[in-house]
């Protein structure tokens, strides 16, 4: 299984990957974060993605210190001077969360935080058990979710689809 909470991966993936990597060491992001343990979830680091897919960043921010995190982003000047960031506080199963999404040369990015370690965030485990299934069921399922990604449809809700489950977002969380 890939250690999907160490970059390095990407350097040996697919050219998406691969630049992806290259634009995350550019702007040193993992190394700026290191303190809110950054990992690299979502759909680029299990190559289901498409086109418009951004690069989400998940990271365990204490969210009672939300301004320091911000400040603390500004100081480390996670990003270009002239970037338009659009923060927001959100609840996510009845979790506070904040999300910041701006642009890194042609990447979307997302860092999201939540006030729980990064590898027990649902977006997290969602990757872990859509690779595992990925790898179980071969290309040919991979092909079928790229698609309904391309129709516009979210990837949990796709691998519900062709799995027949009840409630993708929880029932992808008992794999």
């Amino acid at each position: 299984m890939i250690d999907f909470t160490n970059i390095e991966y990407l350097k040996s993936g697919n050219e998406r990957q691969k630049r992806a990597y290259d634009v995350l060491k550019k702007y040193q992001v993992f190394e700026k974060l290191k303190d809110y343990s950054p990992v690299l979830a979502g759909t680029i680091p299990i190559e289901i993605d498409i086109e418009s897919s951004d690069l989400d960043i998940i990271c365990e921010v204490d969210l009672e210190c939300e301004e320091d995190f911000l400040d603390e982003i500004a100081v480390r000047r996670l990003m270009p001077g002239d970037t338009d960031v659009k923060v927001e506080n959100i609840v996510v199963c009845g979790e506070k969360s904040i999300v910041l999404n701006f642009m890194l040369e042609e990447f979307p990015i997302e860092i999201f935080g939540q006030n729980k370690p990064s590898t027990e965030q649902n977006a997290y485990r969602h990757m872990v058990a859509e690779y595992r299934i990925l790898q179980e069921k071969g290309e040919d399922f991979k092909h079928k979710i790229i698609e309904l990604k391309k129709q516009g449809m979210k990837t949990e809700p796709a691998f519900g689809l062709l799995m027949e489950l009840e409630n993708p977002y929880e029932d992808l969380l008992k794999f």
